[in-house]
């Protein structure tokens, strides 16, 4: 490098010097500077020191919280000690349930209470739906529980409480109550027979003695439900749904469907509390008994609920005497009202199945019953129309003799005419029907024959008028357009319509309209065999027509079922007389009645009778209407 350039790189770093030192910051500048960073680096301090302190505030108010929580968990143990006694290891738990079952019955037991809080019936189903039917579960299960009075003050409830399963297999569980005495403890045992609908059960109290109090030697026993809506018509279920109840020496009694009451059944020690359904039910039994005193079933209404039927409930007695190892034994009865089903257990329970009043019940007991189990593999309304078949066979004497009995009025039709002109309307009614019957007499005829058939036939409809609306083996049976047997058929549904509604109902029910229809025709037919009566007696005409009216009021909301059977009775019915018409004649009957007349007239004691007390009638009218004894 020569001389001239290093020359002027020395004059370049000094101008540079010169210019950095001109522009450079002031000894003023450079102190308000270090004053701004020595602030700064306070604030950044103290920040961090807060924000350390406020880490250690919230350290402190942790470790405060949870040795306050650990002392609130200490003082609610020894509150829940205080409360429950040596019960108090069993109040807390987890919720679990547990299954047993057999071909029949699927039960679900829960370890909060020990209770049976779910049943299955495997053969059956709501209608609707295709899973299996259930009786109840949780949500309709409102208790089942043992009331405890212990320590001579306090009163416990066994669903407060959680057992623990000591012992379970497919169709048996074993569950207990313990307490913190060894050796002390409640236990429940359930168990299914295989093909049964009986849940044989047993509580057992184990050590209790020094818990339970002294002064009391029974355990109360609480049991309710929600009935749960099963079928198609939930109004028809609530006609019917109530409790029914054993005692030891009565027969079962019930309670009014119809009623809300809270029944005492004290009079004497109970057997059996059951829950009836229309098609189902649920019953308690004590393998003894349940002690009489403070016993009581309710049942409530719930009208407004389109999901539940009804509410039901039953305080039983367990007795206890204060040793140490007591058992109670018992059964619950889970499934269907089946006549033969419930029989087999020998417990009454059949009786719960409504089959008319005594004398009727043997109707179904004896042929309707017995022919629905041996053709139960047929469709039910092919087996209705079998079981009318075989009752018009068994009536044919009597519908023969009520047809000949008719007939022979009808053939009498020239004398009865005869005596109409005879006496005109304005004469004597006695002395008109005198002559009547001695025309009667004289030919052979026994008017009230025709009647007497008629009204043997009536334990017949009656019986089944109660039983086969409540008939399990019609139950959702379809046949033809109707797909439940056991309710009423629509095939118009109209809705609600002031008055008709009411007196008729919502809908139309073929079936019962197939019913009137027959039964108007055939009492067409009867009427015409016996002019003279309706001649004689014109308010009977009318209540001949006006009565199958009211049957169809009835019959259009009753089971379709026994619509078919009356139906198919009317057809028999025309049958029977076309035939009979057939094989006898009027020509016949009509001489056979001229050769009687002809006869020595034969007067029985019953005719004598008769005679006598229309002549006594005929003077006691005439005292009425000349009661001064003047003459006209």
């Amino acid at each position: 490098m020569d001389k001239k350039s290093l020359i002027g790189l020395g004059l370049i770093a000094l101008i540079l010097g010169v210019w950095l030192y001109l522009s450079g910051p002031t000894k003023e500048q450079i102190a308000n500077s270090k004053r701004i960073k020595d602030s700064i680096d306070l604030v950044e301090r103290e920040a961090a020191a807060r924000e350390m302190a406020l880490i250690a505030a919230e350290q402190a108010k942790y470790d405060t919280l949870k040795q306050a929580v650990v002392v609130s968990d200490s003082v609610k143990e020894t509150v829940l000690e205080n409360k429950y006694k040596d019960f108090s290891v069993s109040v807390n738990g987890q919720e679990e349930t547990f299954v047993i079952e057999n071909e029949n019955v699927k039960a679900t037991i829960s370890n909060k209470g020990g209770v049976i809080e779910k049943v299955e019936l495997k053969n059956y189903h709501r209608s609707g739906k295709t899973e299996n039917l259930v009786l109840f579960d949780k949500d309709t299960t409102r208790r089942f529980a043992l009331q405890l009075h212990a320590y001579n003050a306090d009163n416990f409830s066994t669903d407060e409480f959680y057992f623990k399963v000591v012992k379970q297999n497919a169709n048996e569980i074993t569950l207990r109550l313990e307490t913190a005495k060894p050796g002390s403890y409640i236990e429940y045992t359930y168990s299914l027979k295989p093909n049964d609908y009986m849940v044989k059960s047993n509580i057992r109290f184990a050590g209790m003695e020094n818990i339970l109090n002294q002064n009391e030697e029974e355990v109360e026993l609480n049991w309710g439900m929600l009935y749960p809506s099963q079928e198609q018509h939930i109004a028809k279920e609530r006609e019917v749904a109530t409790v029914y109840f054993k005692q030891d020496i009565n027969s079962p009694d019930y309670i009014n469907p119809t009623a809300d009451e809270a029944k005492e059944i004290n009079e004497a020690d109970v057997k059996w509390v059951c829950f009836k359904q229309q098609f189902f039910n649920a019953t308690i039994i004590a393998d003894k008994v349940f002690p009489k005193s403070g016993s009581q079933v309710t049942l409530t209404q719930l009208p407004n609920s389109d999901e539940f039927v009804k509410r039901v409930s039953a305080r039983l007695s367990i007795p206890y005497n204060h040793t140490p190892n007591e058992n109670f034994a018992f059964n619950f009865y889970f499934g269907p009202n089946h006549y033969n089903t419930l029989k087999q257990y020998d417990y009454d329970l059949e009786k719960i199945i409504p089959m008319g009043w005594s004398i009727f019940s043997y109707i179904n007991k004896w042929l309707v019953i017995p022919l629905f189990n041996s053709l139960g593999n047929l469709n039910m309304g092919i087996v209705i129309l079998i079981l009318t078949l075989i009752v018009k066979i068994i009536l044919l004497p009597i519908a023969y003799k009520t047809y000949m009995s008719g007939a022979k009025m009808r053939v009498l039709k020239p004398e009865t005419d005869a005596l109409n002109e005879k006496f005109g309307k304005n004469a004597d009614p006695m002395k008109k029907q005198q002559e009547q019957m001695a025309l009667y007499r004289k030919a052979g005829v026994n008017p009230l024959s025709g009647c007497i058939p008629l009204l043997l036939q009536f334990p017949i409809l009656i019986a089944l008028f109660n039983f086969v609306p409540a008939a399990i083996e019609l139950r959702q049976q379809g046949f033809l357009w109707a797909d439940d047997l056991s309710t009423y058929d629509s095939v118009w549904t109209f809705g609600e319509v002031p008055f008709i509604s009411w007196a008729y109902g919502d809908h139309v029910s073929m079936f019962a309209l197939l019913m009137f229809v027959s039964t108007l025709i055939y009492t067409y037919m009867n009427s015409n065999m016996m002019p003279q009566n309706n001649q004689q007696m014109p308010g009977m005409k009318f209540m001949m027509y006006f009565m199958p009216v009211i049957f169809l009021a009835v019959m259009n909301r009753y089971a379709a079922g026994l619509s078919w059977y009356y139906f198919l009775a009317n057809v028999f019915n025309f049958l029977q007389n076309y035939i009979i018409k057939l094989i006898v004649s009027d020509k016949k009957i009509r001489a056979k009645l001229e050769d009687n007349m002809k006869k020595p007239v034969k007067v029985s004691g019953f005719q004598k009778r008769l005679a006598e007390m229309a002549k006594q009638q005929q003077q006691i009218q005439q005292q009425r209407a000349n009661p001064k004894g003047k003459k006209k």
